[in-house]
């Protein structure tokens, strides 16, 4: 299989294997409306099976990817911004210590479940298992 390479755009690569989509569908990054390509699966020498995404700007400014939901969502990802061909930026995304309406609280009794209009805010409670809590009800969330 080949898949070109793209002139101004982005490049996310070492996703988790399988994972693509899901990423796409947190960055609310629309495939229907954006051109891309996905390479699902394909080898990777320190991962054994990596997802790649590659998103082609045609005006130069370069899509725009949330770092924190990056590295919420994909956490060993890394985004090569291309440019002319080439890539001319490399970008790490980290665990974000807070993060605001990426994940939903699943407390039926939380405020943010029982009120309207209140943003969904939880804190990093620990890093190596990916822990975060709601900011209300201090209930665990999962992604």
């Amino acid at each position: 299989m080949e898949v070109t390479s793209i002139q101004n755009g982005i490049i996310i690569d070492h996703v988790p294997a399988g994972t693509a989509l899901k990423v796409l569908a947190y960055l609310k990054i629309n495939p229907a409306k954006t051109k891309l390509a996905l390479i699902m699966n394909t080898d990777s020498h320190l991962y054994g099976t990596k997802d790649i995404i590659k998103i082609e700007d045609e005006d130069g400014n370069g899509p725009s990817v949330d770092l924190d939901v990056l590295g919420l969502v994909a956490r060993t990802a890394t985004v090569g911004i291309v440019r002319g061909g080439r890539i001319v930026e490399k970008k790490t995304p980290t665990l974000p210590e807070h993060v605001v309406n990426i994940l939903t609280c699943r407390n039926p009794r939380c405020v943010t479940t029982t009120e309207r209009g209140i943003e969904q805010m939880f804190h990093l409670t620990h890093s190596e298992r990916q822990e975060y809590r709601c900011d209300y009800c201090d209930e665990e969330a999962k992604l």
